[in-house]
């Protein structure tokens, strides 16, 4: 009790001194014992530190820890002091609104259990614990965003893109990213539903302004849309792709640009390509502006641009929460007056801009139109003639950057406030920030387009060739198509190419499900992919490949709605592609020499590689039809290419079957007695050895009756002795290594053959013209239709050519390049370098 005193003691005086403000008296405790969060965190820190200590002085598992399991007290102690720790651990869990039911579980699978209520805890309160560390980091909560009245106020994003440089001794401020989770959909408004079916993209216009070709009948008889009553129960889109496909009508016409002859046709007056007279702009708050929401402001805007002869256009997309996107603004200044269009409530009557968008003596300043011109044409119909694109003049001046707030901030020395341009346009009504935000993008353009078209002159020291090339990149840029994406069995291919992930048979498989699932479930949903279920997380799923629905939670960081919804669904996607065998990682090379996809169905089943036959023969077919264009009639019934095949083929004596042990091999008999063939040569090489076993026969069959000769004289002569004759001294007598011949048995010398006659060469007969040296009249220019003189010659020594070269090529398996090759040096016989 003495030493708990001390040490209770030690603590409030320590305390005591960490607090030493006396204004800190009156202050409420933050937790009974505990005066401020310091003291709660020592103290929570030492106590983590003790258990830590505590835990590592435990019986080790194995046989410590059994042995002293085997005492009843120890067993005791531990359930008891398990329980508890299993109750603590329950509280934790339900005050973070967790699962806690821990103690009554099976004794079977009751480990299992606890241990993924546990983990699931965890990744719960780690989250949380991530999040309000964020909000701790210089993050002010007191600080609400720009929102209308009514809607909920959104969470503050932290990031480095999220974060705006201050000067020294100030805090970090931070951006607002406008959001809101309860705005309707403008996708239930529209009076055309959006058509996000895996179909092409037709036109939607129907009416052609400013047109000298005009539009085609398609387009301008809705009759013809309408006679279709079979195809009621299918969108319009894939309605009208099935009725021209049927009727092989106007298929051209469906997916050709309206405005394609204009714009080709399209004649640049001089005024545009001399040096302009740079117009100042107005101050934004000089100028006047108008909110355009109603079909007769936009018919009165119509009359105004038309008068004109320039205005400035912009657009803001919104592409999360649909599947092709949103044009949710359109800005459109001119010199005196901004105007903003709310394109989600006239979305059907924007066609009328068409009549100043194609007037080619009006000028529309964009910048960066590529994708605002397929926007206008997917949303609208709009399309636009004489166009002026101020980024392709940034590029073609070269400045340091390219963007709207560089140009911005270069000729106007105007700085855009970016910290509302990822905020959500759908938003209605429009606070004052992003409105002025919207102006802003037009407001400079104009004056933006005068300058750098007097740079581009002077650039180019008042030659207008400069120029001219921006306006033609601008022009290009106007003949875009927009393209629907299409969903095909190769989709995914694209993005894991992308991601540069090497995946086995099981996680391809669990990737293409995934991918697929996604696409059908976006479309159907009118959501992004991103938004239904981002990459990054679809390629973790793909490589976990969890085993549990809850696995596939714990790869999801946040977990999109529709994930959460469809959970069960994913799980059986991702068991589908486990039960697939676990093979090697695919090595996918994306070119023209991948022969690794070669199905075994393709190969010959008669040989080793059935490819390398089957290339071989159409090779030699195209190699026949390009190098002999005669035509050859042995018979009349059979068509000319007939006939050739069927010639090549006879020809053709496979080098590989030569030497298989095979007794259907089929030998021509025409190569029998050919001797630049291999059969000739193999045949006389095999009469050449039985020859030369006949001729050792007859001498096994002279040395035979040599012996028997030599018997015979022995026999008459009697027993009489050879006499040995005495060697000369000093000479050593060897004993043979081999046994003596006969001259029965010596071998008979051949006679020569008798000699010709000789003849003496005439050399009148010889070709004194090698002599003169080289003085050949031909042309030496290459002429590659020019035939050579020695056809016939050179086609045998082009056919053992071309089988040499197949052999060589064989062990590779690059027989589709080489093919190409074969064909394309027979083609053209290009000289040698």
């Amino acid at each position: 009790m003495a030493s708990s005193s001390k040490s209770n003691d030690s603590t409030n005086s320590g305390l005591k001194d960490n607090n030493s403000d006396p204004n800190d008296e009156d202050k409420p405790e933050l937790c009974p014992g505990f005066k401020d969060v310091d003291a709660f965190v020592k103290h929570g820190f030492g106590a983590v530190l003790s258990a830590t200590k505590a835990s590592a002085s435990l019986p080790q598992a194995g046989d410590e820890f059994d042995f002293y399991r085997s005492f009843p007290g120890f067993q005791e102690f531990c359930e008891s002091q398990g329980d508890k720790l299993l109750h603590f651990m329950s509280q934790i869990m339900q005050v973070h609104g967790c699962r806690s039911h821990l103690r009554d579980r099976n004794k079977l699978t009751g480990l299992e259990e606890r241990f993924d209520l546990i983990v699931d805890s965890n990744d719960v309160i780690l989250e949380r614990v991530g999040i309000l560390l964020d909000e701790a980091d210089g993050v002010n909560r007191s600080q609400q965003p720009v929102m209308p009245a009514g809607f909920q106020p959104p969470k503050i994003v932290v990031s480095s893109w999220n974060r705006k440089g201050s000067g020294s001794g100030s805090r970090s401020e931070m951006f607002r990213l406008l959001h809101a989770k309860n705005v309707a959909r403008p996708q239930l408004k529209f009076k055309e539903k959006v058509d996000n079916s895996n179909t092409p993209f037709i036109p939607k216009i129907f009416i052609k302004p400013n047109a000298v070709k005009p539009l085609p009948s398609y387009f301008t008889n809705k009759q013809i849309r309408k006679e279709r009553p079979e195809d009621l129960d299918v969108p319009a889109a894939l309605a009208d792709l099935i009725h021209q496909q049927r009727t092989q009508e106007h298929v051209e016409d469906m997916f050709a640009h309206p405005y394609q002859y204009e714009l080709d046709h399209l004649l640049l007056p001089e005024s545009l390509l001399s040096k302009p007279e740079v117009q100042m702009y107005r101050p934004m708050d000089e100028s006047n502006f108008s909110f355009i929401d109603t079909l007769e402001d936009l018919v009165a805007l119509n009359e105004k641009l038309c008068k004109l002869s320039e205005f400035a256009v912009d657009l803001e997309h919104h592409s999360y929460r649909s599947f092709l996107g949103i044009t949710s603004l359109m800005q459109i200044s001119t010199r005196e007056e901004d105007f903003i269009i709310d394109t989600l409530e006239l979305r059907s009557e924007l066609y009328i801009l068409n009549e100043a968008f194609t007037d080619p003596a009006i000028v529309k300043v964009f910048h960066g139109a590529d994708s605002d011109i397929e926007w206008l044409q997917r949303d609208f119909g709009l399309y636009v003639v004489r166009l002026f694109d101020t980024h392709q003049a940034s590029r073609a001046l070269n400045l340091a950057r390219h963007s709207l707030d560089h140009l911005l901030t270069h000729f106007c020395n105007v700085g855009s406030d970016k910290r509302y341009q990822l905020a959500d346009w759908r938003i209605r009504p429009l606070p004052d920030e992003m409105v002025q935000y919207a102006r802003t993008d037009t407001h400079y353009l104009l004056y933006i387009y005068d300058c750098v078209r007097a740079q581009l002159l002077d650039f180019n020291h008042g030659q207008p060739g400069l120029l001219q090339s921006v306006w033609n990149k601008s022009k290009d840029i106007s003949l875009k198509k927009y393209m629907k994406p299409i969903y095909t069995e190769e989709s995914y291919l694209e993005v894991q190419r992308k991601q540069k992930r090497s995946f086995n048979t099981q996680q391809l498989t669990a990737f293409r499900l995934l991918f697929a699932w996604r696409d059908k479930l976006a479309r159907q949903e009118d959501e992004s992919t991103g938004y239904v279920l981002p990459t990054h997380m679809m390629i973790k799923i793909s490589e976990e490949l969890p085993k549990e629905p809850q696995g596939i939670i714990a790869c999801c960081n946040p977990v999109p709605p529709l994930v959460r919804q469809q959970v069960n669904a994913l799980h059986l996607l991702v068991q589908q592609a486990r039960e697939m065998p676990l093979l090697k990682p695919e090595v996918t090379l994306f070119g023209p020499h991948d022969t690794s996809r070669v199905s075994e169905s393709d190969h010959h089943p008669f040989s080793a590689d059935g490819n390398f036959i089957m290339y071989a023969c159409h090779a030699l077919t195209c190699w026949y039809n390009i190098l002999e264009p005669r035509i050859l009639k042995d018979e009349d019934s059979l068509p000319v290419a007939q006939m050739k095949a069927r010639r090549i083929i006879e020809s053709f004596e496979n080098p590989f079957r030569m030497y298989l042990p095979s007794s259907d091999v089929h030998v021509n008999k025409n190569a029998k007695f050919d001797p630049s063939s291999k059969i000739f040569e193999v045949t006389n090489r095999a009469k050449y050895s039985h020859q030369q076993q006949k001729e050792l026969e007859a001498k096994k069959k002279a040395k035979e009756e040599a012996k028997q000769l030599a018997k015979k004289v022995s026999a008459k002569g009697g027993a009489k002795k050879r006499e040995r004759v005495p060697s000369e001294v000093g000479e050593s007598t060897p004993k043979p290594s081999k046994k003596l011949m006969t001259p029965a048995e010596k071998p008979q010398k051949t006679e020569p053959p008798p000699e010709e006659s000789f003849k003496p060469f005439d050399y009148s007969q010889s070709d004194l013209k090698v002599f003169a040296g080289n003085k050949s009249k031909d042309n030496t220019q290459f002429d590659p239709n020019r035939q050579a003189h020695d056809f016939k010659k050179k086609t045998v020594i082009h056919i053992r050519g071309i089988f040499c070269f197949l052999v060589q090529i064989q062990t590779s398996r690059c027989v589709n390049h080489c093919v190409f090759i074969l064909y394309r040096g027979f083609r053209h016989n290009w000289p040698k370098r």
